[in-house]
């Protein structure tokens, strides 16, 4: 019994001791836990505003019209009226070919047209004579009728000769070559004495400016999205159009879409569409490269947070909030379009929520932080989307389908 009593009390005693061993590690835990510094950590508030969809696409600038001047008629170029690059109005003398062969051709056309009319002449005189015999029966019918086929034959060779001096003067007028259409002109120009073949040879290049062209691809993906928008489109308001320069700087003036290909391209998979813009100064020039932005649909008062927030877990996002007491907060959230650097949520946070966007690396639930208020500009964030990679001009690689879908871009 003694022996069972000594059991009894050892027991105890190991009991007590474990329970003391734990409340003091316990203590030095929480202990621990106070005198952990907080996190430093970067944070934004929740944006929440009118947001437009954009889409931006690489293209490049265009003319509406680029003639090829040829000459109509041979010859040496012998006089010429302007210098490579200027601007020209329909209608102004460029060149002048040498002519003294077609007003050569003009004098021959007109003695042979005179010798005709003169044989004409004398055979209506002849024919006029035996009609009058035939009808004192004075000579026989058959000379009269042939008497009329040789008139008839001269009055067609007076026409065909009137006709070759029409032509004539016609080739003397081509002598001098006019600009077809308003625009600015190539550098392409020949110098004077070229000898200009008709329709081979190119005397200059002249391209139109004002307006222009921005052409665009859209990928397939992108095409489809903007037929279904469209179709459940009830104000059918044309997308509005801006492009961006090699500069960065936004061109002032904006365009609108006015023509779409029949078919998608078999390299690329991308749609050419082009949209048409003023061009009073000549700023924009045919090759220049342009990003291309069109604005359709607009979400109102949409809540927006910074890619750089979200965080991907099993299939789901989530992103960490300033929480009660200053401690980090994990909150599931549902996205929606990208817009710039941001995307759109459709449910998890509000607009009065503080969303963490530095300081994530090993960042968990519940710890206390310090906090940096910044703003977008301070994190270079921007609600313009990156252009996307999608032109004719290559086999390009098809870029990540961008989810903002543009809308009424045939109209």
């Amino acid at each position: 019994m003694f022996f069972s009593k000594r059991k009894i009390i050892a027991a105890a005693m190991a009991m007590f001791l474990s329970a003391t061993i734990f409340t003091g590690c316990g203590s030095d835990e929480n202990k621990q836990a106070q005198q952990r510094p907080a996190q430093q950590v970067k944070v934004m508030k929740v944006i929440q505003r009118n947001t437009p969809l954009t889409s931006e696409y690489a293209g490049h600038i265009i003319g509406l019209e680029e003639v090829k001047v040829q000459s109509k008629v041979s010859g040496n170029v012998v006089e010429k009226f302007f210098k490579g690059g200027d601007y020209v109005n329909a209608g102004d003398l460029l060149f002048r070919i040498d002519s003294r062969q077609y007003e050569t051709q003009i004098l021959q056309a007109q003695a042979s047209l005179a010798e005709t009319e003169i044989n004409l002449q004398n055979a209506r005189r002849d024919l006029q004579r035996d009609e009058d015999l035939l009808k004192e029966q004075a000579i026989a019918e058959q000379v009269v009728t042939t008497q009329r086929a040789t008139v008839q034959a001269y009055e067609a060779a007076a026409n065909a000769k009137a006709a070759a001096i029409r032509l004539a003067q016609e080739n003397l007028e081509d002598t001098y070559i006019y600009a077809p259409i308003s625009g600015k002109l190539g550098l392409d120009d020949v110098a004077v004495g070229t000898f200009a073949a008709p329709g081979s040879t190119t005397l200059v290049t002249i391209g139109s400016t004002d307006p222009i062209f921005a052409q665009f691809s859209i990928s397939e993906a992108e095409y489809l999205k903007f037929l279904t928008v469209q179709s459940m489109q009830t104000d059918r308001n044309p997308v509005a159009v801006t492009i961006t320069l090699t500069d960065g700087k936004e061109y002032p003036l904006s365009g609108r879409i006015v023509e779409t290909d029949r078919e998608m391209a078999n390299n690329t998979g991308s749609l050419i569409m082009k949209a048409v813009f003023p061009n009073p100064s000549g700023a924009l020039i045919p090759g220049m490269f342009a990003r291309v932005r069109l604005t359709g649909e607009t979400i109102p008062n949409a809540i927006l947070v910074p890619q750089r927030a979200v965080q991907q877990l099993l299939d789901k996002s989530f992103v960490m909030v300033v929480g009660k007491d200053n401690k980090s907060e994990a909150r599931n959230v549902e996205l929606g379009q990208q817009v710039g650097s941001y995307y759109v949520v459709t449910n998890g946070v509000t607009a009065n929520d503080t969303i963490i966007v530095e300081g994530l690396t090993n960042l968990r639930e519940g710890v206390d932080l310090a906090v940096t208020t910044v703003t977008a500009n301070d994190m270079g964030f921007t609600m313009v989307n990156a252009p996307s990679t999608y032109n004719d001009d290559a086999n390009l690689t098809k870029p990540v389908e961008s989810p903002n879908t543009p809308q009424n871009l045939n109209k």
